[in-house]
């Protein structure tokens, strides 16, 4: 069965910028859905913050098994009714869900991760070098222990978040900083990977390693945390006679 993937993207930089737009003159979703939609068992859709409901319809979650995210300069204009649904998706029904660079401080990911998400930051196009630590990780099939980002966004520590569930690179900058940059946690039925390359004035998401890690994380955040779906027991019926 094809797992159902909906890339999602602010897509304003690319409209607004024409050094951004000179990067991905169509957007960086339609780059990182034309590399997964080469992957037969895939079945891609996109959608961004401008279109009705952000492109985020009770049909689109209903049929999204894994939902890609990218945002930066507008977070607050993402509607909390649709937050609130993409959360019950992940919760209550299994649905992945993968958060790439500023999507750090979506409105979905700190719902999730309960805590400001908060980072040190420098642009400065430094080369970032990403290092595997969990190299056995389904994630990194495929990944070398490390690889090179020539030019990228200084993402450093301390990164508020919660102590991952699995945390499998770590980004060094030529600036001497360090990153937890891909990192993994099972909220509810559902899991959700967080990772960091992707600034919108670097070609990241033409590399072919951020790709693959990205492709093989629909595969990983696909598969819920042992169950489709939470079963919530009515507590009135009780299981041993009374």
């Amino acid at each position: 069965m094809a797992i159902k993937v909906t890339v999602w993207n602010e897509f304003r930089h690319e409209k607004n910028s024409e050094e951004v737009k000179a990067v991905y003159p169509n957007g960086m979703h339609t780059v990182i859905a034309e590399y997964l939609g080469k992957e037969a068992d895939f079945d891609l859709k996109t959608a961004t913050l401008d279109e009705p409901e952000h492109g985020l319809t009770d049909d689109v979650l209903n049929n999204t098994d894994v939902l890609i995210w990218w945002g930066h300069m507008a977070h607050g204009d993402v509607q909390d009714t649709i937050v609130e649904k993409v959360k019950r998706r992940v919760l209550e029904d299994g649905m992945g869900l993968i958060v790439l660079h500023s999507g750090h401080f979506s409105k979905i990911f700190q719902a999730l991760m309960g805590t400001t998400c908060a980072l040190s930051w420098r642009e400065a196009a430094e080369k970032e070098r990403l290092w595997s630590v969990m190299p056995q990780h389904p994630i990194l099939e495929g990944i070398p222990l490390y690889f090179e980002l020539e030019h990228e966004e200084m993402y450093g520590e301390f990164f508020d978040i919660p102590t991952p569930d699995e945390l499998i690179m770590l980004s060094w900058f030529k600036g001497g900083d360090v990153f937890r940059s891909a990192a993994c946690w099972v909220k509810g039925a559902g899991k959700v990977f967080y990772f960091r390359p992707g600034h919108e004035s670097y070609p990241t998401f033409y590399n072919e390693n951020v790709l693959k890690v990205i492709k093989n994380g629909v595969r990983y955040v696909n598969a819920p945390a042992g169950m489709s779906k939470i079963d919530h027991r009515n507590a009135a019926a009780p299981i041993e006679e009374l």
